[in-house]
């Protein structure tokens, strides 16, 4: 094994932990920052964190804390695993105390809301000299805690980023595969989330497997329409950040978003669902964003469209499912061009 490297993970998630367990059991010197003293202590005592990964050990050698200069000083590495809505405030508050040339990893699904910024770009704005990557993929993390083999990806310019995270993060059941698509890479853990609660919502009306399949693919046509307008490379949709983590999200309870659009099928108000939810379920207000990306943009989008019909615009559920299926229609894969046309 090459030099431990010094580690900090910002975010004491599910998923911030699960990452964190894997680098310090892989010999580096790891700290994992929770923003809330009185958790960081408890986690760090008990060696557990029981509100998002109860019953698993955290590894004996990773340390928790709530003191952040402590923990990214000096390191080499550092992973952002916070909620996009707070992923601005953490970054401007870690810039200051790390040293040029850090490499920077954004493991974050989400784009920020005033701005539509993806979190690798918060971090070009906020960050000095500092080398700049993104991991994502299809990882629930409490299967990576588990130990079930799981894929992600790292994507970067800089190819000293790439090779250091998959060095760093791989383990015998964590595989890392690289991208230089950072925005493809990040633009498909962020949309995703939109066809999760779509899949949902179809589940609890009780749709089909041919449905399913249907929705599935017309979500990542979607998917790709928008990256594409926005200068992504379409061929990233088809890897592990895209197909594969729309798969996973749109087809598990474990997913949040979906579990939002399940309830909504089961006629349960928005504001109740995520209450009862109690994390961040990141589609919900991707799709606001989404929508007026989209129609800014002239990208057809109508998943999206008649979501924010159910969500935002009080239309019922049976009205928006009807106007999905005789609306317009285009080609089946979009990279092939073909006729489009409306029926009526």
């Amino acid at each position: 094994m090459a030099k431990p490297l010094s580690v900090a993970v910002l975010g004491g998630g599910s998923f911030g932990t699960a990452i964190a367990n894997i680098i310090a059991a892989n010999g580096h010197h790891t700290c994992l920052w929770m923003r809330d003293q009185k958790r960081a202590e408890r986690c760090e005592q008990q060696r557990e964190n029981p509100e998002y990964l109860p019953g698993y050990k955290l590894d004996p050698h990773l340390r928790v804390t709530a003191d952040l200069l402590s923990c990214v000083e000096g390191c080499d590495l550092v992973t952002l695993s916070v909620p996009s809505y707070s992923f601005r405030e953490v970054a401007k508050l870690v810039a200051p105390h790390i040293k040029p040339h850090t490499m920077v990893i954004s493991t974050t699904k989400g784009i920020e809301s005033d701005s539509f910024c993806l979190m690798s770009q918060i971090l070009e704005q906020e960050m000095g000299d500092v080398r700049i990557g993104v991991l994502s993929g299809p990882n629930f993390a409490k299967e990576i805690i588990q130990q079930q083999h799981t894929g992600s990806v790292i994507a970067s310019e800089d190819d000293s980023v790439i090779e250091c995270v998959r060095s760093v993060f791989t383990s015998p059941t964590f595989r890392i595969y690289s991208n230089k698509d950072r925005y493809g890479v990040e633009l498909g853990g962020a949309l995703k989330n939109i066809y999760a609660i779509v899949t949902g919502l179809a589940a609890a009306l009780g749709c089909g497997s041919n449905t399913m399949a249907m929705l599935l693919t017309r979500s990542l046509a979607e998917m790709n329409r928008l990256a594409t307008a926005l200068g992504a490379d379409p061929m990233t949709f088809l890897g592990l950040a895209g197909v594969g983590d729309l798969i996973l999200t749109c087809t598990s309870s474990l997913s949040r978003n979906y579990r939002v659009g399940f309830s909504l099928g089961q006629g349960k108000k928005l504001e109740e669902i995520l209450n009862e939810i109690g994390q961040v379920a990141e589609g919900v207000n991707t799709l606001k964003l989404v929508k007026e990306k989209a129609e800014a943009l002239d990208v057809y989008m109508p998943l999206v469209t008649g979501l924010h019909q159910i969500l935002f615009e009080n239309r019922n559920i049976p009205e928006v499912v009807q106007g999905l299926m005789t609306g317009e229609m285009s080609s089946d894969v979009d990279m092939q061009g073909g006729i489009k046309w409306t029926n009526s």
